[in-house]
């Protein structure tokens, strides 16, 4: 789960890394007595987009008068904002960020996610933050310093200090990069969240260092323990077929493929992704019905893949271990009846009660094809997806 830039600052305020002040808001009216209420001589207009790369999208703008901040507010505030997180069709913005100026004398980087290789938190910073920290990330990786965490130990004041110092922080501010390296850590940690950046981390001209962004996601399975963070959840920034999925219980990722996807499993989902590929074909969507699928969950599944205009055909790969082959064949059967279903499906079975199920597929009266193997079902799905029969 993600949230916004002004949400994540609410929250690394509650573990001591300092932000400058900021107003949300949700119309230009708002924006501008943002402005005023703020005072000073320069405000930031930022739009309020789940996706990175808003600076360089023309979504985040400096306002020197109040008249400014309405102009910058009224063209920011409902545009298509293109980023290269939101893809060619962009993300309307819906909410805006007035925030005070900062006198920013240095832009810097640090971010923290889990490393599942070595099990422990890493917490990385670059000297060379801002809008092009990617770049630095791919072409000279040398500038992105590491320190691996062990969970139980956290990020030490020694090594907070050795990131601080690699990334150019002045001793005089030493005590302050310290705080805000270890207040990241500590929200990370205990939000259970799954990234947190400050891009960028600022030193300013009088020597302080201050958060001038701020992005968080969050592990969906850990939210039950934080109803706070749940309820800044901003639905009109998810894909509309992901969220209905969430209450079926369901895993939906829609992708920019043809050929739909459903799978009991995650790992077994990426397998038959990858052969589908594999294959010479492109996977329309990730769809993880799970072990405990019903007919109900079956022909939602069904109804959702058939939203994407573009789908050309359906695979179906089940392993039947928790979940028996006869449920999937059952839900199988009634979602094709349900939903009118007008594309080639192409079904695989193998597991508990396989030969129960195909009977029932095979005795259903649907056109249904039938494969044995994966490699089997990806290379009669990927011949339908082209209309080869």
């Amino acid at each position: 789960m993600k949230i916004h830039e002004y949400q994540g600052k609410e929250i690394l305020k509650r573990y001591g890394v300092p932000v400058p002040r900021g107003i949300p808001c949700f119309s230009v009216d708002e924006a501008v007595k943002a402005a005023e209420q703020l005072g000073g001589p320069v405000w930031v207009v930022k739009a309020q987009i789940h996706a990175g790369g808003r600076g360089k999208g023309g979504g985040v703008k400096l306002a020197k008068s109040v008249d400014e901040v309405r102009k910058l507010a009224s063209e920011i505030l409902g545009m298509q904002l293109v980023t290269h997180q939101t893809g060619p069709a962009g993300q309307p913005v819906r909410r805006l960020f007035i925030e005070e100026g900062a006198d920013i004398s240095k832009e810097l980087y640090v971010g923290i996610v889990l490393d599942r290789q070595s099990q422990k938190i890493c917490v990385m910073a670059s000297s060379e933050g801002g809008m092009d920290i990617e770049e630095v990330a791919a072409h000279t990786p040398e500038k992105l310093h590491k320190v691996f965490c062990d969970v139980e130990a956290g990020l030490t004041d020694g090594e907070a200090d050795d990131l601080s110092r690699k990334i150019g922080i002045p001793e005089k501010s030493l005590s302050q990069s310290r705080a805000v390296l270890k207040g990241l850590y500590k929200a990370f940690f205990e939000t259970d969240a799954s990234l947190s950046e400050i891009n960028p981390l600022v030193l300013t001209k009088s020597g302080d260092v201050i958060a001038l962004d701020a992005k968080m996601n969050f592990d969906p399975n850990a939210l039950f323990r934080h109803p706070d963070i749940v309820e800044m959840r901003d639905l009109d920034e998810e894909d509309p077929a992901e969220i209905e999925a969430s209450e079926f219980d369901l895993a939906y990722i829609q992708l920019d493929g043809n050929i739909g996807c459903l799978v009991n499993g995650a790992g077994l989902a990426m397998a038959t992704m990858d052969t589908i590929k594999l294959f010479g074909g492109e996977p329309a969507n990730f769809l993880d019905v799970g072990g405990g699928a019903t007919t109900e969950k079956v022909t939602e599944a069904f109804k959702l893949m058939l939203r994407n205009p573009g789908l050309k055909a359906i695979l179906v790969n089940i392993f039947g271990g928790i979940m028996r082959c006869d449920t999937i064949a059952e839900g199988v059967i009634a979602a094709s009846k349900t939903v009118g279903l007008k594309v080639p499906l192409v079904v695989r079975m193998k597991g508990t009660n396989e030969d129960l199920g195909k009977k029932m597929l095979a005795e259903s009266g649907l056109p249904i094809i039938a494969a044995d193997s994966m490699g089997e079902a990806a290379r009669k799905v990927v011949a339908a997806a082209s209309g080869i029969r």
